[in-house]
């Protein structure tokens, strides 16, 4: 009887403790669940200007969810794998959020700021280990190719999950910066995390960094996850127009460009082709140049992203591209602007010229995107006419059929006709040519760093002729 009492003892309490267990077990797993979403909260730096462009992308690559936008950064959840995550093409750099919150008022009395500090910066020191956690085994997800030293590396793990180094790198602006520099303020948060978390503090080699940045409109602190930025492409053995600005310009393109033939008659080293051709497998890209050094280096570069068979570099001037009228499907050119790469032609005066061979090759219902200068996206403007401007020109060529010769000069330097008609090559080298087959589609500001520019995208429409 006694054994008989014990054994359901035993039936009866494992009984009772199984779904308590089952119970803690949901809790810890929903937990950890939730603990997980929270951790793979990422975000992303992006250039002015790219902010909605990285969005669009964001959620057309990874499906990702609470996408939120500020001035230079996006904030976003994703369940994709980071090795596709760091395929993003408009982005930066790439972090692990830990804090976002409202802007900080920090007192000039440093003691007093430190205060503020550890409690609105640094704040919950669990939500800090939860994160370097986290931090880890994505590092361990990027670098699973790696085979060699893993003993040493998992002794070197181990002592970095007790005690890992950090530094501190902080950018402010607004009311903070007039009374903290950015060193002061990684100073003050470095010592903050050190007190808090026990952390060591390395300035040269350290096991990672905390990024801070401090606005009159945030407080935002993160984890970078790479070494290197997003935006770096290592195919690219002579740089030339920015990655994300070179990828930006075949993003908007109104189609999509999978077997077309795109030509970029002003390629440099490639940046704008090699960026498209990334992106588009099936297309075909044809570059120009006239000079001959930025050839050789487009051919670099070509070779080096493994493109030899799909990119073809022409020697050729832009005011006289050797195709056929509609031969390519869309033409995407950083026109030059006279700052980083000198240009044998006065740029103002070249572009009517330059455009009008970019429209007669481009096709009916093709696209054309450029990159342009504040001021030769003004004089843009006064290029292309608008449908009003040539309904406007039209009339007033119906009502003074009959004019003199001087009169009509007259009028068309004030209003000038759109290109509807040929003319020989010393016409027009000698006159200000309208193009009216271009349809604006879109108008996007990015920054360039030194300078802001506009990307300009058309769509080229059927030909019209004059009515009387």
């Amino acid at each position: 009887m006694p054994l008989v009492f014990i054994v359901l003892f035993f039936i009866k309490t494992d009984y009772k403790i199984q779904p308590a267990i089952k119970s803690i077990e949901k809790e810890e797993e929903s937990d950890y669940n939730a603990l997980v979403v929270m951790m793979r909260r990422l975000y992303c730096t992006a250039g002015a200007g790219m902010e909605e462009l990285l969005a669009e992308e964001l959620q057309h690559k990874l499906c990702a969810t609470q996408v939120e936008q500020i001035p230079g950064r996006v904030f976003f959840c994703s369940n994709a794998d980071l090795q596709t995550v760091t395929q993003l093409k408009s982005a930066e750099r790439l972090f692990i959020l830990l804090r976002k919150s409202e802007a900080l008022s920090l007192p000039n009395n440093p003691a007093k700021a430190a205060a503020v500090i550890k409690q609105r910066v640094v704040g919950d020191p669990d939500i800090w280990r939860q994160t370097f956690l986290t931090w880890t085994a994505l590092q361990q997800e990027l670098q699973s190719s790696k085979q060699r030293g893993q003993k040493r590396k998992r002794e070197d793990e181990e002592e970095c999950m007790n005690t890992p180094s950090f530094r501190v790198s902080c950018r402010c602006s607004g009311v903070i910066a007039r009374s903290y520099t950015s060193q002061r303020l990684s100073r003050i948060i470095g010592m903050a995390i050190k007190e808090d978390l026990g952390w060591k503090v390395d300035l040269r080699d350290p096991v990672f960094e905390v990024n801070v940045y401090l606005s009159d409109d945030h407080c935002i602190v993160g984890i970078p996850l790479l070494k290197h930025p997003l935006s770096s492409r290592s195919y690219m053995k002579h740089n030339g127009l920015r990655s994300t600005i070179a990828w930006a310009m075949s993003s908007l393109c109104p189609k999509k460009l999978n077997d077309c033939v795109i030509l970029d008659p002003m390629c440099g080293v490639g940046s704008v082709l090699l960026e498209a051709a990334q992106e588009y497998s099936n297309a075909v890209f044809l570059g120009m140049d006239t000079d001959l050094l930025q050839l050789q280096k487009a051919a670099d570069n070509v070779k080096s992203s493994g493109m030899e068979g799909r990119v073809q570099l022409l020697q050729s001037s832009a005011m006289d591209i050797p195709l056929a009228d509609g031969a390519v499907d869309a033409v995407l050119c950083d026109v030059p602007f006279g700052r980083k790469f000198s240009c044998s032609s006065d740029m103002r005066t070249a572009l009517p010229r330059i455009l009008r061979e970019m429209e007669r090759v481009l096709r009916v219902g093709g696209h054309l995107v450029l990159l342009l200068s504040l001021q030769l996206s003004a004089q843009l403007k006064k290029t292309i006419c608008t449908h009003e401007h040539k309904q406007n020109v039209n009339s007033s060529d119906t009502n003074n059929l009959h004019t003199d010769a001087s009169n009509t000069h007259n009028e068309s330097t004030e209003t000038p006709k759109p290109l509807m008609f040929h003319k020989s090559s010393s016409e027009m080298s000698n006159s200000l040519l309208l193009i009216s087959l271009l349809q604006a589609q879109r108008t996007h500001r990015v920054s360039l760093g030194s300078t802001d520019a506009f990307i300009h995208t058309y769509t080229k429409i059927k030909t019209q002729t004059l009515s009387h």
